[in-house]
């Protein structure tokens, strides 16, 4: 039988210190399904997703006023030139 350890409680799991989930987003087009949620969810910008389309994302998301995590990733060479 296993021992019950160091488990975090059901309602506190997967939260962030920002008090949102994760949620992770691709496109310009995942954001919309955050539309009605971005009280409990916030945008995460894929690992794989290029800086012209990140810097897309990242406009949409502060038009529909949801909160992204990683949203200066990738921009910060740009606007060093």
């Amino acid at each position: 039988m296993p021992n019950i350890g160091y488990g975090t409680n059901k309602k506190h799991r997967h939260i962030l210190p920002n008090g949102f989930l994760k949620f992770v987003v691709h496109n310009v087009q995942d954001l919309e399904l955050l539309l009605m949620h971005n009280r409990k969810y916030c945008a995460e910008v894929a690992h794989n997703v290029s800086s012209n389309k990140r810097k897309a994302i990242v406009e949409r998301a502060a038009q529909l006023n949801i909160a992204v995590t990683n949203g200066k990733a990738r921009l910060r060479s740009e606007e060093d030139e």
